[in-house]
């Protein structure tokens, strides 16, 4: 009888106390959520780039040559980031490289399709 009533008050005491634990990871992650939004805010504010880590070029590289996993694999290497960050930084990375390149390409000029340039009659 002891020893139940013991076991039964050992377990509801590490229940307690993981619920406590997990409550204050949770706010803590709260905490530093908000303070990484109010820090990228005062780096926006300021116009200063966090630096880029070295090794990204390859980054770049393997994403051009449509080698995404590749592409995480390194940047998790480089970065030390986990999977799923690392995952959202290639896409983003991708999606980034995607526009500059769509920008540099030259744009055809308006009118500029087949029979442009001759005369009506």
């Amino acid at each position: 009888m002891n020893t139940v009533f013991l076991l039964v008050v050992l377990i509801a005491t590490a229940g307690w106390i993981t619920s406590t634990v997990t409550l204050r990871v949770q706010s803590l992650q709260l905490k530093a959520d908000r303070t990484e939004r109010r820090l990228a805010l005062v780096l926006e504010h300021f116009g200063i780039e966090e630096p880029e880590p070295a090794g990204m070029a390859e980054v770049r590289d393997l994403i051009r040559a449509d080698r995404q996993i590749s592409a995480i694999k390194e940047y998790r290497r480089i970065t030390g980031a986990g999977l799923a960050e690392a995952k959202l930084a290639v896409e983003a990375l991708a999606e980034t490289l995607t526009r500059a390149e769509a920008r540099s390409r030259p744009q055809p000029q308006a009118g500029a399709g087949p029979g442009a340039g001759a005369e009506k009659a």
